[in-house]
């Protein structure tokens, strides 16, 4: 049996909501949501990794797991990476990491992406929807991914780039880029070895130190798209959806 993780990198200081993972949503926190989803899509191993000890209370007093990691860590995927080491001790075959603002994942897009990477066809898998309107194509709060070929619910593809800011570009395959990403074990220690590269930084997007060392990266295509909470506007609409 293929041994599966979930990791949830999660931490107060985000520029531009901080405190977020706290933010109430139905008389829950955010960080709580998204725990919830990752239970239930059947991964025994689900953790979150925090620098900050109010959202482990809060994981812990709801029953959950969380680590307190280490407050220097540059990006998610290095946090994901030290619980991974200290606390799987290796084992773990496929780690995924579930962005901690995503209150409205549905566990089944997270099976979704672990069937898929059991079949052992690239280094990193990730999820993707619709880009319904032009709004959303040109909104730089929005990660799009171009992808080699049309991906549907039976079909994926590669994926070719990421961006947030409009592209010129001729591709005709963009969709809506989901912020949960499984990695083999050997894909994330090689990712975590790698210096982080210029798109990375410029585009302030983990998933192009990836494509810069020719890391294979498929995209799964989910019908539904959660929303990132990024903003005040974010998260009032978020409310508005899961509060109905």
């Amino acid at each position: 049996m293929t041994e599966i993780a979930i990791v949830i990198p999660s931490r107060l200081k985000a520029e531009r909501l901080p405190n977020k993972p706290l933010e109430l949503i139905r008389g829950k926190e955010m960080i709580l949501h998204v725990y919830d989803s990752a239970i239930k899509s059947g991964v025994n191993n689900v953790f979150v990794a925090t620098p900050d000890v109010q959202i482990m209370n809060v994981v812990e007093r709801h029953g959950g797991r969380a680590i307190l990691t280490q407050n220097s860590h540059k990006t998610g995927t290095d946090r994901v990476y030290e619980v991974f080491t200290n606390k799987l001790i290796n084992k773990s075959e496929i780690i995924i990491n579930v962005q901690g603002d995503m209150p409205n994942l549905n566990s089944s897009d997270i099976k979704h992406l672990i069937e898929h990477m059991k079949k052992g066809s690239c280094d990193i898998a990730t999820l993707a929807s619709d880009l319904n309107s032009e709004k959303e194509k040109n909104d730089p709060n929005i990660c799009k991914v171009v992808t080699n070929k049309n991906i549907n619910s039976s079909n994926s593809g590669i994926a070719l780039d990421f961006y947030r800011e409009p592209q010129k570009s001729s591709n005709e395959f963009i969709f809506h880029h989901v912020g949960i990403y499984a990695f083999t074990s050997k894909a994330l220690i090689r990712y975590v070895s790698l210096e982080r590269s210029k798109l990375e930084i410029k585009r302030n997007l983990e998933q192009m130190r990836a494509m810069e060392n020719e890391m294979k990266i498929e995209v799964c295509y989910i019908s539904g798209c959660p929303l990132s909470v990024d903003t005040v506007d974010d998260l009032k609409e978020i409310k508005k959806i899961m509060e109905k």
